[in-house]
């Protein structure tokens, strides 16, 4: 890159348990001109590490994958926005760009927010000289949701923290209009679950209604939708599968919106959706597959030794335990009542608020 600040940047971090995936992202990308190193991002954190220790610049946890910001956590997003490129879902330039930008005026929850931000309302908005045909808007729509989603990440630590909702709602609209100029575009519902519905996506290769095999997309605790697309519909939609992408609790629609938080018992949230596809006449209810992509690898699989329907299983990764990618305080408050050392006459907590998971 031209620019690549020094500086390290506080901020909330992002799937630190999912770090290994992108180091193939830094071979398709050797040609983009920015530097590869592996001993300029920081290692990821360990069991014993809190948040407020400094990080190590030693071997980072994308070894060999390309630097576009000093800090681990800037650059393992950055590295998503880039990679999601191979299925529409980002422009090299157009995230190299960005990147430029950010390191230029000094890395931070600011500059990235607000540069990703920018990009999505240029996109959203009509170019100058006319008026693009039906797919150039449409994955217009598609790199704009990616983009908001990288602003969105990051917005807590801005300068605006208050315009969250907000920017979960730009990234909505620019997925909704993707999904509405796709052909054919996906099936919309919303699947009854507890007092709030969950929002779901039936992704089809065509409309001719022939049955056939179905994986459901769990995301994690802090992707969008537009990131199942790059992890999976796309590859579903070519392999000749359906593909069901929904919002369930603590995230997405019900997390910013609904303000529904997370549930362990994701059973309960996977079965009303496994009721639904077999409901309907072009899914083959006996080859339905359920992937779990960051915190949801912890998720599927629990939901999978309950729903028997579920005929295979993929945990992206396979998370034992997730409590250990929080900061101590988090832990402290995660770590169930059984399990917490008392002194005669102090009171324990609700259970049900120790379990409760954090937004971030």
């Amino acid at each position: 890159m031209t620019y690549l600040s020094s500086d390290r940047a506080s901020g909330p971090t992002r799937r630190t348990a999912l770090a290994g995936i992108v180091g193939g992202a830094g071979a398709a990308l050797a040609a983009t001109g920015c530097t590869s190193s592996d001993t300029s991002l920081a290692s990821a954190p360990t069991p014993g590490r809190t948040a407020s220790a400094p990080a190590v610049l030693t071997v980072g946890p994308t070894p060999g994958a390309m630097t576009l910001f000093k800090d681990a956590a800037f650059n393992f997003n950055g590295l998503l926005a880039l990679g999601a490129s191979g299925y529409g879902a980002a422009e090299v330039g157009e995230v190299l760009t960005a990147v430029n930008t950010i390191n230029k005026s000094g890395l931070s929850a600011q500059s990235y927010t607000q540069a990703f931000r920018k990009l999505g309302d240029q996109l959203m908005k009509a170019p100058q000289g006319g008026e693009p045909g039906r797919e150039t808007t449409r994955f217009r729509a598609l790199r704009a949701s990616q983009y908001y989603g990288q602003a969105l990440f990051f917005v807590l630590g801005s300068d605006d923290p208050g315009s969250e909702e907000q920017l979960y709602r730009a990234g909505r609209k620019a997925w909704d209009t993707f999904c509405r100029l796709s052909d054919p575009a996906p099936v919309t519902a919303n699947v009854p679950y507890g007092k709030t519905p969950l929002p779901v996506w039936f992704f089809r290769p065509d409309a001719s209604g022939e049955r056939r095999p179905t994986v459901m997309l769990t995301n994690g605790s802090d992707g969008q939708n537009v990131d199942m697309w790059t992890y999976g519909v796309a590859a579903a939609l070519q392999r000749g599968w359906n593909a069901l992408v929904y919002d369930g609790p603590g995230q997405g629609q019900l997390l910013f919106v609904d303000r529904v938080v997370f549930t362990p018992r994701w059973e309960k949230v996977v079965t009303p959706l496994v009721d639904w596809l077999t409901a309907r006449r072009d899914v083959e209810a006996g080859k339905i597959a359920l992937t779990g992509l960051s915190m949801a690898g912890d998720l599927a699989p629990r939901a999978a030794a309950f729903e028997k329907r579920i005929a295979a299983l993929v945990a992206m990764p396979g998370v034992l335990t997730p409590w250990l990618g929080f900061p101590s305080e988090i832990r402290e408050i995660l770590t169930p009542d059984k399990a917490r050392p008392t002194t005669p006459g102090t009171r324990r907590s609700s259970p049900r608020c120790r379990r409760r998971m954090p937004r971030r």
